[in-house]
C-alpha cells in the first residue's frame, strides 16, 4: 500500500509563511478599495438626487405653490427656482383660461349620457314653459393656494354654482325672451350672480365669461312654431326698415320741394311788392303831370293803352281835314299786292284818330 506523505524541509517553512501573508494582504487591500469606490458612487448618487430634487421650473402659463412640511407658503411664477429636498414640495397650477359646457356634450366629455345632458339643459320659465338652454362657462385660477387647499373639487363647485344661478335667472323670464330677445340681458345677470357666489365661497376661481350657446323648446312642434314666430318677427323688422328707408328718402325730397316752393313764393312776393312800388311811383308822377295838363295826359294814356291792347297795329292819326290818304295797316306783302294791283282801299275801313 502506497503511503502519501509530504517531506518536511525546515529551511523552506519561513518562506512559505511569508508568501501566505503576502497573499492575504493583497486580498484584503482589494476588498477595501472596492468598498471605498462603492461608497463614493453612492455619495455621488445621493448628491445628484439632492441636486436635481432641489431645482424645478415653472412654465409661462403656470404658478407654483411651495409647501414646507405640508404648510402652504409662497406662490412662485414662471422661471427656474430652488427648494429644499424632502422638506419642501411644489405643486404646479395651470393659470390659463379653462372652460366647461352646461347642457350639451363636449369633446372631452363623451361618456356623458343624454339623460345627464337633459337634466342640465331643461329649465322652466316664468310663464311655465319648458326650454332647453346650453351654456359655456370660462374661468381661471385667481388664487392658487385657495384653489388647492380651500376645497376638494373647485371646478365642480363652480359648475354647481353656475347651474343654480342659470336656473334662478331663467325662471324670471318668459320663454319668448329666453329664446329670442333677452339673451344678452340674461347672460349679464347670470354672470353677475355667479361672481357674487364665487366671492362668498372663496375657492380661488374667478369667472371670465359665460355665454348662452343655444335655447330652444324641448319638442319639435314647439320648435317649428317658435321658428315661424321668429320668421314673422324678422319680416316685421324688414318691413319696418324698408318703411323707414322710404321715409328717409322721401322726407328730404319733400323738404327740398317745400323749400323751393317757399323760395319761389318769396321771390314772387318781392317781385309783386317791387312792381307795386314802381307802379305807385309811376302813378304819382303821372298824377303830377295830369294836374299840369289833364287833356294831354289823358290822350297819352289812351295811346299807350291802345299800344298794349293792340300790339303791332299801326295807328294813323289825322286832324280830319282830309289832306291825308287813309289806308288800312297791312303787312308788307299785302301792301305790295295792293300796290301792284292798283287796288283801291275802302275809306270806311280806315282807322282814324283825332288829334
Amino acid at each position: 500500500m502506497t503511503q502519501n506523505f509530504r517531506e518536511f524541509h525546515p529551511g523552506n517553512s519561513s518562506g512559505n509563511e511569508e508568501s501566505n501573508n503576502q497573499n492575504k494582504t493583497a486580498k484584503g487591500g482589494g476588498g477595501n478599495s472596492i468598498g471605498r469606490l462603492a461608497a463614493v458612487i453612492a455619495a455621488l448618487l445621493v448628491l445628484a438626487v439632492l441636486a436635481f430634487g432641489s431645482v424645478y421650473s415653472i412654465g409661462e402659463q403656470e404658478q407654483g405653490v411651495v409647501t414646507t412640511f405640508g404648510n402652504a407658503g409662497s406662490v412662485v411664477t414662471s422661471g427656474l427656482h430652488f427648494k429644499i429636498p424632502f422638506v419642501q414640495r411644489v405643486t404646479k397650477v395651470n393659470t390659463t383660461i379653462l372652460g366647461f359646457p352646461i347642457g350639451y356634450r363636449s369633446g372631452s366629455d363623451e361618456n356623458a349620457s343624454q339623460e345627464q345632458i337633459d337634466d342640465e339643459s331643461l329649465m322652466i320659465t316664468s310663464d311655465f314653459n319648458f326650454v332647453n338652454v346650453d351654456f359655456y362657462v370660462e374661468y381661471k385660477v385667481s388664487d392658487p393656494v385657495k384653489y388647492l387647499y380651500h376645497s376638494k373639487q373647485p371646478q365642480q363647485i363652480l359648475k354647481n354654482i353656475a347651474q343654480s344661478c342659470i336656473r334662478n335667472i331663467i325662471s324670471n323670464y318668459a320663454v319668448d325672451d329666453v329664446i329670442t330677445t333677452g339673451k344678452s340681458k340674461i347672460q349679464a345677470e347670470i354672470k353677475e350672480m355667479i361672481i357674487e357666489k364665487l366671492e362668498e365661497q372663496d375657492i380661488g376661481l374667478m369667472l371670465v365669461n359665460i355665454s348662452m350657446q343655444d335655447a330652444e323648446p324641448p319638442t319639435e312642434a314647439v320648435i317649428e312654431a317658435f321658428k315661424a314666430v321668429e320668421t314673422a318677427k324678422q319680416g316685421k323688422e324688414t318691413a319696418i326698415n324698408n318703411a323707414n328707408k322710404y321715409r328717409n328718402e322721401k322726407i328730404p325730397e319733400a323738404s327740398a320741394k317745400a323749400d323751393r316752393i317757399t323760395q319761389d313764393a318769396e321771390a314772387a312776393k318781392q317781385e309783386r311788392v317791387n312792381e307795386g312800388i314802381a307802379q305807385a311811383a309811376r302813378f304819382n308822377e303821372m298824377f303830377a303831370e295830369y294836374e299840369k295838363n289833364p287833356l294831354l295826359t289823358k290822350q297819352r294814356m289812351f295811346y299807350e293803352a291802345m299800344e298794349e291792347v293792340l300790339p303791332g297795329v299801326k295807328l294813323i292819326i289825322d286832324d280830319g281835314s282830309g289832306n291825308l290818304n287813309k289806308t288800312l295797316y297791312l303787312d308788307e306783302l299785302q301792301l305790295e299786292d295792293i300796290t301792284d294791283n292798283h287796288a283801291e282801299v275802302p275809306s270806311d275801313e280806315t282807322a282814324q284818330e283825332e288829334d
